[in-house]
């Protein structure tokens, strides 16, 4: 029977054939780093109880990558019956985290793992080795119909390179900071300080400025030759595309467009986040770590930035552009993007339970209402009284919540900063936190809006 979408073709097989060879270069050229540095595999070695070079480990895995990248190449006619493929339990399994619950469990886990083991991680074989596996993933994943059709996207292209760049970059932040924490504990020149060569602005900076233009032009023009642009039909008000995604950098936004009003999604909350960060250098008193990078001497602001950007940004990025499917319905990166898959969302507001699921609503005699025909006056009390709850939680989050805190974690940070930087920086604190806990909400007890007042289009 003939396959419409078959997950292997010809050319996706010769392809991949290239993606290991190129694997194979790269773990060749590592393994004469190993060789030169005379390494140790001292997880082998501590098994077998003798001395294993770790040049050896990665000369056997280059091998195998070179016999991959040959099957690929040897194998691309029968694609049908071509072994090297991810397998559907894999699949399966991967497919799993497709849920709001657990892709935030998940990456909230990635977050803390990476902090904690950043010691480890920073070692150049650990990182290496995950560049392989995060390789190896990419390229079995390929063998799959939907996940390429995801991936291989032009405008989904150079978001799955920018993961790998940040990766890099924070792998480099932390293997700095890891590396003048240690300096800063032995009594050792900073390495900030101790390979600080200077050089002159003109010609050195601008001929390597220059340099890397031509190069990063000449980058683009072939990556637009190669990549057709991603244009679409002209925009036509009876066929919408589904699912409607903004642009890659708006993801995170629009994400966000799940938990809150507009209003709050699209303008107070980027609002914050642009104020928050032109505010945070008037709000530091902690003077060390300037200028070098650190992690011990800057834990709170690490972390607090790192949460923001890592599981509260870049999460909500991938979510958006590799998960949120037709009628921004969440698929596995494995499955098929079928539009007549439904999910049963009921939704309902703080005030909903009050008066109307909680024993509280036959207490006081129902959910109150207005005549619409009344005054304003009356109409706004009413709509206070339904909302009261809601309105005191709010209130009592940013208002009271920073007084607890003042007198609890954060009384070192109260006593150094003063009234008014503190007050600042506990806002900033609350509304960034106000996201996961509205998505908490959302999840458990399917809360749409804390306050609710359609009526003057507010809503929290």
């Amino acid at each position: 029977m003939l396959e419409t979408h078959p997950d292997l073709t010809s050319s996706v097989i010769f392809g991949l054939g290239w993606l290991y060879f190129l694997l194979f270069l790269m773990n060749a050229g590592w393994t004469v780093r190993a060789y030169k540095l005379d390494l140790e595999n001292k997880f082998l070695s501590g098994i077998s109880g003798s001395h294993i070079p770790s040049a050896a480990v990665w000369a056997f895995y280059s091998f195998l990558m070179l016999m991959t990248s040959i099957a690929h190449f040897t194998g691309s006619a029968s694609p049908g019956s071509f072994l090297i493929r991810m397998p559907e339990i894999a699949k399966s399994g991967i497919d799993w985290f497709a849920n709001p619950v657990r892709y935030f469990v998940l990456s909230i886990g990635l977050f803390v793992g990476v902090v904690w083991f950043r010691k480890q991680l920073v070692k150049p074989t650990v990182a290496w080795s995950i560049l392989n596996v995060a390789i190896l993933f990419l390229g079995l994943s390929m063998t799959d119909y939907d996940f390429r059709l995801i991936v291989g996207k032009p405008d989904n292209v150079p978001i799955v390179g920018m993961l790998f760049i940040l990766g890099f970059f924070t792998w480099l932040y932390f293997k700095r900071a890891v590396d003048n924490d240690q300096r800063i504990k032995d009594g050792r020149p900073l390495f900030e300080q101790e390979k600080n060569d200077k050089i002159l602005v003109w010609p050195d900076l601008v001929y390597s400025e220059l340099i890397c233009m031509v190069a990063l032009t000449a980058f683009l023009v072939l990556w637009g030759i190669a990549l057709q642009a991603p244009l679409e039909e002209p925009a036509n008000a009876a066929a919408t595309p589904n699912p409607s995604k903004a642009p890659w950098y708006f993801l995170g936004l629009q994400e966000m467009l799940v938990y809150f009003d507009p209003w709050l999604a699209g303008v107070v909350l980027p609002s914050l986040i642009l104020v928050g960060l032109a505010v945070i250098p008037y709000i530091d008193f902690n003077k060390r770590g300037n200028g070098y990078y650190s992690y011990e001497e800057r834990k709170f602001a690490v972390l607090t930035f790192l949460f923001g950007f890592l599981p509260l940004w870049v999460a909500m990025i991938v979510l958006g552009t590799f998960l949120r499917g037709p009628n921004w319905n969440i698929f596995g990166i494995y499955e098929y993007w079928d539009v007549h898959k439904l999910e049963a969302a009921n939704n309902k507001n703080l005030s909903d339970f009050f008066w109307l699921y909680w024993p509280t609503g036959d207490l006081l005699g129902g959910m109150p209402k207005y005549d619409p025909q009344g005054s304003a006056a009356n109409m706004f009390a009413m709509i206070l009284l339904r909302e009261w709850l809601g309105i005191v939680l709010i209130l009592g989050y940013f208002m009271v919540s920073p007084i607890i805190m003042a007198l609890t974690v954060f009384r070192k940070f109260y006593v150094k900063m003063g009234f008014i930087r503190y007050m600042i920086m506990a806002n900033l604190l609350l509304w960034m936190a106000a996201l996961p806990i509205k998505m908490v909400l959302r999840w458990t007890v399917s809360l749409k809006y804390i306050v609710a007042i359609p009526e003057y289009f507010f809503n929290i």
